[in-house]
C-alpha cells in the first residue's frame, strides 16, 4: 500500500509542481509526510493517495 500512495504522490507534484520525476522523488521522500507515511502506527497507510497528498501539499503549499 505505501509504495503505491507514494508512487501517486510522485506523479501529483510531477503534475501540480511541475518538477520532473528526481525532484519530485527528492520532495515526497524527505518530506514529513512520507515520514508519517511509513510509520505504520499513525495509520496513515489506510488512507487515499489524494488524502495524502492534501497532507503533502500543506507541507508544500503551491
Amino acid at each position: 500500500m505505501i509504495e503505491c500512495i507514494t508512487t501517486e504522490l510522485i506523479s501529483y507534484v510531477m503534475r501540480d509542481f511541475h518538477k520532473d520525476m528526481e525532484e519530485a522523488m527528492d520532495m515526497v521522500y524527505n518530506s514529513n509526510t512520507y515520514t508519517k507515511l511509513l510509520n505504520t502506527k499513525s495509520g496513515l497507510y489506510y488512507q487515499s493517495p489524494l488524502y495524502v497528498y492534501d497532507l503533502f501539499k500543506e507541507e508544500f503549499p503551491l
